[in-house]
């Protein structure tokens, strides 16, 4: 009996030892590691991809917005328009695709509407939005819904807009889109972007040299 209880008492204070040693490894040291790595090499990935503007946070770059005026430029639009709208805000609690398939009468009224939106907010006097010429982005959300960034098309489009709104030339609003796209990455992942709360920061840094 008494070797029982030794041998009991060992593998329980063994087990004790193995949870302690364990949990300071995988709870303490292992945690401490990686964000310190985090902080080092990747600090802004590290903390939110945050996005400052007059000394303050004003957003991440891997996150879209809604809510600019249309002296700006427009992101995607939310998941859901109109009625059915499920994510009309850009919501972090409601991220998520609409579900509606391609033959959706809901999603076809939906992206209807959203495109003759897009042709009467940017046509201009001296430059008209043809319904050929809008892009997909234009008119749909992404499967998350909070797509931070558009194609360079999009943005292209809403550029005499935007000049128009903000007393800028066409030219320099182009090259303001010009210098904010980015590449596929690695020259051959994805598709070039447009990052809208980046563009819109620069835009109003222009604005206010004029």
């Amino acid at each position: 009996m008494n070797n029982s209880v030794t041998n009991t008492a060992r593998l329980l204070g063994a087990s004790l030892r193995a949870l302690l040693v364990l949990t300071v490894l995988t709870g303490v040291i292992y945690p401490l590691a990686v964000t310190g790595v985090a902080q080092a090499l990747f600090t802004n990935k590290a903390n939110g991809s945050e996005i400052k503007a007059d000394g303050r946070v004003v957003g991440s770059s891997l996150i879209g917005q809604q809510g600019y005026g249309l002296k700006y430029f427009q992101p995607r639009p939310a998941n859901g328009l109109g009625v059915n709208s499920v994510n009309t805000q850009y919501k972090l609690v409601l991220s998520g695709a609409t579900n509606l398939s391609a033959d959706s009468k809901v999603l076809l009224k939906q992206v209807e509407d959203a495109k003759a939106k897009v042709v009467k907010d940017n046509s201009v006097p001296g430059y008209a939005v043809k319904p050929s010429d809008i892009p997909a982005d234009a008119v749909t959300s992404s499967g998350s819904g909070l797509d931070p960034a558009i194609s360079p098309q999009y943005a292209g489009l809403q550029v005499h807009r935007v000049a128009a709104r903000n007393g800028l030339s066409v030219a320099a609003v182009e090259k303001l889109v010009k210098d904010h796209t980015e590449g596929r990455t690695l020259g051959f992942i994805g598709e070039p972007q447009v990052n809208v709360l980046e563009l819109n920061i620069a835009l109003k840094d222009l604005v206010a040299e004029q």
